[in-house]
């Protein structure tokens, strides 16, 4: 695997352009997949105009042949979605069930809002500024989806074959795997994180294990996850064990009647996993979790992150959780 102006060479005619690969809020991986006279299909799309102009001008310079024809959104968060518009494809392909996530996750102009808007303050706000502050959302518009399937769906672009799978909910309602046959490489959205902890806003955890077992059941070569390096399948491997260990820990925090600061406090002092960056994302994890155990509707994303916001906060400056917080 080689690496040439921030692009990943994951497979012949594959490359990943990844900003970072120590994972963090926005920093999405995408993946170009470079046909026959250049058609290309480019999986997910950059979080900002600037962003996007990067990745292009990246892969300009190894392959100006490639002209992206079809997208493809693994999710519908915005980090994968929001710049699709500014590339002019034929098709953005879509799954169903992606499109009851779209309501739950703040637009364009909601996130520039609430990033870089006046007269705000508090926790959450705080927390996005430090995290998204750097981001420039104005001019946005997302982009319909000209295709949308259930189940799997086979699609041939500049001639070759990517399969389109299903594995939501999950990460998020309507998550989905893309499977390259012939290079052997997974591309598999927000459904694995690696270098930091994961964020999953539908759950539960067995629906997340149940899409990675899906994943190695495909016996890549090459896993591109949704954030951080490009890695092989003993990543992977390593990453269900990490979602196991979280889940059977909420599991028992629940059964002892700990709210969800408290449980992700707990998991957090048994220094298990202390090299993953964003702990707070173990506040979201546990709340969809308890709500899946409790037989309840998982709170909308603004509210987990409120309350991430605020573990974080305790967390820096050593305010001790509540014990009735939840």
């Amino acid at each position: 695997m080689t690496t040439t102006s921030g692009l990943r060479t994951a497979a012949d005619d594959v490359y990943v352009w990844s900003q970072s690969t120590e994972g963090g809020w926005g920093l999405a991986n995408c993946t170009m997949v470079v046909g026959d006279g250049g058609v290309s299909a480019l999986v997910d799309t950059p979080y900002t105009s600037l962003m996007r102009s990067r990745m292009m001008a990246a892969m300009g310079g190894v392959r100006p042949d490639a002209v992206v024809d079809t997208i493809i959104h693994t999710h519908a968060n915005g980090d994968h979605t929001f710049t699709s518009a500014e590339f002019g494809a034929a098709h953005v392909i879509g799954t169903r069930s992606s499109q009851e996530h779209l309501h739950r996750d703040p637009t364009p102009e909601q996130m520039q809002a609430l990033v870089h808007g006046p007269g705000r303050d508090g926790p959450l706000v705080r927390y996005l500024r430090r995290h998204f502050g750097h981001f420039d959302f104005s001019g946005l518009a997302l982009a319909p989806t000209t295709r949308s399937f259930a189940g799997e769906l086979a699609v041939t672009v500049g001639g070759t074959e990517l399969r389109l799978i299903e594995v939501g909910p999950a990460h998020t309602a309507g998550d989905a795997i893309v499977h390259l046959p012939r290079q052997r490489v997974v591309c598999t959205g927000d459904i694995v994180f690696l270098k930091d902890h994961p964020v999953h806003w539908a759950g539960p955890i067995a629906r997340v294990l149940d899409a990675c077992a899906r994943i190695l059941a495909l016996a890549p070569e090459v896993i591109v996850p949704g954030h951080g390096p490009v890695a092989e399948p003993a990543a992977l491997r390593e990453y269900t064990a990490y979602l196991r260990y979280v889940r059977d820990r909420i599991h028992e925090a629940h059964g002892r009647g700990l709210s969800v600061l408290d449980t992700a406090a707990s998991i957090l002092a048994e220094g298990r996993y202390g090299h993953l960056a964003l702990p707070e994302r173990l506040v979201v994890l546990a709340g969809v979790e308890q709500s899946h155990l409790d037989g309840t509707e998982p709170p909308g994303i603004l509210g987990l992150l409120t309350r991430a916001a605020e573990f974080a906060e305790r967390r820096s400056t050593r305010v001790p959780v509540s014990r009735t917080s939840s």
